[in-house]
């Protein structure tokens, strides 16, 4: 029953019964076990909710903070704006977790989930897509033709229905809209478009989840229907809010890509083809447009024409080129041109309108690049090794937070298992703009002393050493093989990725061992996981994964698959990078120590992230490695250590491989793990 909105100790009482030893909960979840820290948890989002307040929680893993967030939310029967960090933890929340608590709680709750319009199908692009799109081959056309016949049955148009497609796939580009195709009313499916079905949804909904990236580019652009959603919830909740400053960032900013320009000038020559044959210069407009596209991120590139992955470099390192100055005033030209020329043929097609529109804001911002940026704003440029993205952005969230704040009278919750190393959790809380807001942190449950240890080898190569990438791998591949594999090696770049992942399987090799490395990128993340735990059932290989930023944090592996973590060095934000040097200039100009209040508060959070991959359940042991000397030498490791979860810490290599073997006879002599 949803409690009396009237009674201010209602809710409370709701939520503490909910959640008692013979609740609905656990009436309806055989593993449902009462926990003091999620109760705790649970009563404080209660309390925000009935005080239309602002909390900031950092929950421990182990708490079980979704349910201790959903239940009082179900409960206090307030409209509610649930957001998270992907789209796959959105689906999480939306098929499992949400239905089962409504089913527990039995309560008349209807729900929806509201993505980023790149994940619908649009009926439109995909009638364009089959007649006129050129595929680059027979695996293009074959999946077109699946994608056509799923269109028969979806009611949702939601593309993660479909199993297999990659998200990197070039069809998807040609058969989703942008907010800059999308046709609008004017489009000729816009009755059925599922974009706007799922937006008539949310608005019609109790509880819309959303992600973090829908949040923002709909505070930026008004695009994504959570500006129309926002003003009438009762309470916004962002779960993994450590990714919402990064997500804010960068869809707060404006960005000009030699992407949009590609996509622009196909888009232009398909529907002057199509739609005004013989009326323009089509064929030339398109050429014009793609030619300074790539002439940009020539000029972008400088030097580094030929990239691998993707490079971030400073803006004052390219904005004084003759050559970039010349490419964005060809950009301008170029889509100055496209946009008169579309504008023309407005009334033949609606196509021409929206094209306009591109157009003419493609050439506005490379105008604006050949400026000055913004005041409290920095630029940058990102080059993969087919496009270049120039970018303006603010420096933090705070300005945009606080102006949502301020628009309705609502309760404002935040919460993840990281959110700083200081009882004010000042790395989210400053970053955010909520110092005004209730603070709360519930450790995790786990018997840590008992269940994990540490190890910082003291008499190892420093991170900048040439040795240190073979000494992390040799070391990778002694806990390996003393664990029957078990062993994440995670590491703060992709460059090390591969010189460790090479000397790993180099030693694996020679110890004749049979355990199976896996490196990310090799394969998709889910397949990589799902290789990882089948190669640790009974008579498997054993396994190795060597991953980067992406295995850092959402990996849950628990049981006795993964035993070991490694972590090839303590992960500082690189000092290089456009945004960080100018947080730190803020912070110097603030009068603040940028090394303790930036890079280490930085570096305590990412290593916090890193480390709850490895104990997961009660029944979980493990150890974590930390390969950098510095923690056990220098001044700041005392306050990294404290950031992590109170582990036993072992004092020399002996005696970490010990641990590991002891548990992998645990493991092999119990696979169920329950003498633990």
């Amino acid at each position: 029953m949803i409690a009396d909105p009237l009674d201010p100790g209602a809710l409370l009482a709701a939520v503490q019964a909910a959640f008692a030893e013979d609740g609905p909960l656990a009436r309806h979840e055989d593993a449902y076990r009462p926990r003091e820290a999620q109760l705790r948890l649970a009563e404080a989002v209660a309390q925000a909710l009935q005080d239309r307040g602002v909390l900031v929680a950092e929950a421990g893993t182990g708490v079980g903070k979704t349910f201790a967030y959903l239940v009082p939310l179900l409960l206090s029967g307030q409209r509610a704006l649930v957001s998270t960090a992907t789209k796959s933890l959105q689906d999480q929340l939306f098929l499992r977790d949400l239905p089962r608590l409504r089913d527990a709680l039995q309560l008349p709750v209807t729900l929806a989930l509201l993505k980023g319009r790149a994940s619908y199908l649009c009926l439109h692009r995909l009638t364009q897509a089959r007649e006129g799109a050129t595929l680059p081959d027979r695996g293009a056309v074959r999946a077109l033709a699946r994608i056509e016949q799923w269109s028969q049955a979806t009611r949702s148009g939601d593309l993660a229905e479909l199993e297999g497609l990659d998200d990197r796939s070039p069809l998807l580009p040609l058969v989703t809209s942008t907010r800059e195709n999308c046709l609008g009313s004017e489009c000729p499916r816009f009755r059925d478009c599922h974009v706007m079905k799922a937006r008539r949804d949310a608005l019609a909904a109790d509880v819309v989840v959303v992600n973090h990236h829908l949040f923002f580019a709909d505070i930026a652009l008004k695009d994504s229907g959570v500006a129309e959603l926002l003003p009438t919830v009762d309470a916004a909740v962002f779960d993994e809010a450590h990714q919402l400053a990064e997500a804010g960032v960068q869809f707060l900013g404006s960005t000009l890509s030699t992407g949009q320009a590609v996509d622009l000038a196909r888009d232009l020559l398909a529907a002057g083809l199509q739609h005004a044959r013989g009326l323009a210069p089509w064929s030339d407009l398109a050429a014009a447009c793609e030619r300074a596209g790539r002439e940009l991120r020539l000029h972008a590139a400088g030097r580094l024409a030929d990239t691998r992955g993707t490079i971030k470099l400073r803006w004052q390192e390219r904005a004084g080129s003759p050559g970039l100055q010349q490419a964005l005033a060809e950009v301008d030209a170029a889509f100055a041109a496209a946009a008169s020329a579309a504008e023309m043929m407005s009334e033949l097609a609606p196509d021409f309108t929206r094209l306009q529109q591109r157009a003419a804001q493609l050439a506005q911002l490379a105008r604006r690049f050949t400026g000055e940026a913004a005041p409290n704003r920095v630029r940058w440029i990102d080059l993969t090794p087919m496009q270049a993205r120039l970018v303006e952005a603010p420096l933090d969230i705070r300005d945009a937070l606080t102006q949502q704040r301020q628009s309705g009278h609502k309760a404002w919750i935040f919460t993840s298992a990281t959110l700083g190393d200081d009882e004010r959790l000042s790395w989210f809380s400053d970053r955010a703009g909520l110092d005004d807001g209730v603070k709360l942190r519930v450790g995790s449950p786990f018997d840590y002393p008992a269940q994990a240890r540490l190890y910082v080898p003291s008499r190892f190569p420093k991170p900048n050493e040439p040795g240190h990438p073979l000494a992390v791998a040799a070391l990778a591949a002694r806990c390996a093989l003393a664990g029957g594999g078990r062993c994440f090696v995670l590491t703060t770049t992709l460059r090390a990725l591969q010189q460790v992942a090479g000397a790993v399987q180099q030693a694996l090799d020679d110890a004749g061992s049979g355990i199976e490395l896996l490196v990310q990128g090799a394969s998709p993340k889910r397949t990589l996981l799902q290789r990882f735990v089948a190669a640790h059932q009974p008579g498997g290989p054993g396994a190795v994964l060597v991953g980067s930023q992406s295995f850092w944090e959402g990996i849950d592996v628990p049981g006795d698959a993964l035993q070991c973590v490694l972590i090839d060095k303590l992960p500082f934000p690189p000092p290089n990078d456009p945004l960080v040097e100018a947080r730190v200039k803020q912070l110097e100009a603030e009068g603040r120590n940028a090394f303790n209040d930036f890079f280490v508060a930085e570096a305590a959070v990412s290593l916090k992230q890193g480390a709850g991959r490895l104990i997961r359940r009660e029944t979980d042991h493990g150890l974590l490695v930390v390969c950098d000397p510095r923690m056990a030498q220098m001044g700041y490791g005392r306050r990294l250590k404290a950031a992590l979860p109170p582990m036993g810490q072992v004092a020399d290599e002996a005696a970490a491989l010990d641990w590991l073997a002891g548990l992998t006879t645990a493991s092999t002599t119990d696979p169920a793990n329950a003498a633990w």
